[in-house]
């Protein structure tokens, strides 16, 4: 599998609407539809606090996982946020995305940013 059949998804803004229209919405009927073969939503910054806070989002955060969108979250984000361990609990993978982000763009990986 290349890296052009997978679409990385950087999620930086809190709105719940952008979220739920447009990152959800756009990353599960991706795999669904098969538009990709990989979709990974990258959490950075605000999205975090969001994610630990918002019930519906949480829902939406399951309901993709379950359908085979990997998530990830900025570990350096969420330890400021201090939502680190809610995070986790909901099954996604937090770690420094620093690096992951820096390969992608060098590598000209297929990048959305939101």
């Amino acid at each position: 599998m290349t890296e052009r059949s997978h679409l990385f998804i950087l999620w930086t803004n809190d709105n719940p609407i952008t979220a739920e229209e447009m990152v959800f919405r756009y990353s599960v009927n991706s795999l669904l539809k098969g538009w990709w073969e990989n979709v990974t939503v990258i959490i950075w910054g605000a999205p975090a606090k969001l994610v630990s806070e918002d019930k519906n989002i949480q829902e939406k955060i399951k309901e993709a996982l379950s359908a085979g969108v990997c998530i990830t979250a900025c570990k350096r984000c969420t330890d400021n946020l201090g939502v680190t361990e809610i995070l986790e609990k909901l099954n996604i993978e937090v770690k420094y995305t620093g690096e992951t982000l820096t390969g992608i763009l060098k590598n000209e990986g297929k990048l959305l940013t939101i």
